[in-house]
């Protein structure tokens, strides 16, 4: 693989170094979609794999409506996508970046709920 090549397939590790506003105001709304701790929650669960409703139900706790509303917003929004396995609809992570986001965020999570010192 040449290294123009090697670029092209990492296309998307690419990325400005400063920001612009359409791209500060997109990871704006990335954060706001993962505020709330129900999605939140959906997100870490599809990071470990692919799930229909009955199993993030069972996961999250929370009722089928809910998830399904959530659900709904994500798919809206792109952050998961659906394929369809005889009756059962199953939804996965749309992007790599987002189960990382997800992962940071709790590993930050718990640094602050465990005290745990900062990395540096």
């Amino acid at each position: 693989m040449t290294a123009s090549d090697e670029k092209r397939a990492h296309a998307s590790l690419d990325h400005a170094d400063r920001p612009d506003r359409a791209r500060l105001e997109a990871a704006g709304d990335t954060f706001r979609m993962l505020s709330d701790p129900t999605r939140l929650h959906l997100l870490w669960t599809l990071s470990q794999g692919p799930a229909d409703v009955t199993a993030l139900t069972e996961e999250t706790g929370a009722s089928r409506t809910a998830v399904s509303q959530h659900l709904a917003k994500l798919r809206f929004v792109g952050m998961v996508e659906t394929e369809r396995s005889g009756r059962n609809v199953i939804y996965r992570l749309a992007d790599g970046h987002l189960a990382r986001l997800v992962r940071e965020g709790l590993n930050f999570a718990d640094h602050t709920v465990t005290g745990e010192p900062a990395h540096h």
